[in-house]
């Protein structure tokens, strides 16, 4: 199983980043025994499903599932409805993810300028827990289509009076341009980076704060790294062929 699952994930890494979805697909129809270890370890871009109770749109992955259904961040509830048994966060936890979703729903209404947020927490051993935040935003232009998907999975171990944050995360980006004078230009990828700090932990700095000056640092590193090697190299291939 290891090595096999090993082969498949090699695989992924290889095919059109665009095409992720398609190809994680096929691959599960092939291989069924591997789909809850592949849908695990390959990142997609975010789906949107609508939480009829709240009236709001939530973004899913696999982090927020149980079987079929998934948990809005909004209203708590599983669509479509579980049968029981699903996981839920702790009481106390549920109010820091209610407030974090407020807080970066503002978050990416600056940085983003629009688009959808969502997040999740749940709960480990002791004191410690877990959660994922998710961003996405469309941008379709002029025959031109762009989206970027971004995944903060982050760990939080308190300790007295500091907290050890280990962050995961992974950016998706696809841009599409088509038109009479090129034809159609696809540009796609993925960059995933890990980041592990202690922090203090008081009235000053809280969990949710320390957790976004952390995601806030660690995505803006990320864009400018995605500016350097995606934009920058094909500008540079883009001349180099003009001059040939």
């Amino acid at each position: 199983m290891g090595e096999r699952l090993q082969h498949a994930l090699d695989l992924m890494r290889r095919l059109p980043p665009a095409s992720v979805t398609e190809n994680l697909n096929k691959l599960i129809t092939v291989a069924p025994d591997l789909s809850e270890d592949l849908l695990c370890s390959v990142d997609q871009p975010l789906k949107i499903m609508n939480d009829p109770v709240s009236g709001r749109e939530f973004l899913i992955c696999d982090y927020n599932r149980d079987g079929d259904s998934y948990r809005s961040p909004w209203s708590n509830k599983y669509f479509p409805e579980a049968s029981g048994g699903e996981p839920y966060p702790s009481s106390q936890l549920r109010e820091l993810e209610k407030a974090a979703n407020d807080a970066f729903d503002t978050y990416r209404e600056m940085y983003f300028e629009g688009g959808l947020s969502s997040v999740y927490l749940w709960d480990l051993e002791g004191t410690a827990f877990a959660g994922c935040l998710l961003f996405k935003k469309k941008n379709d232009i002029k025959g031109s289509r762009g989206v970027w998907d971004s995944i903060h999975v982050i760990q939080v171990t308190p300790s007295g009076s500091k907290a050890l944050y280990t962050l995961t995360s992974t950016v998706l980006l696809t841009l599409t341009t088509e038109n009479a004078q090129i034809g159609q230009f696809n540009l796609g990828g993925n960059l995933t980076r890990r980041v592990e700090r202690e922090m203090d932990l008081n009235d000053a700095n809280t969990h949710l704060m320390n957790i976004g000056r952390l995601v806030e640092e660690t995505e803006n590193k990320m864009r400018g790294t995605i500016q350097d090697i995606y934009f920058a190299k094909t500008q540079e291939v883009t001349n180099y062929v003009h001059k040939t």
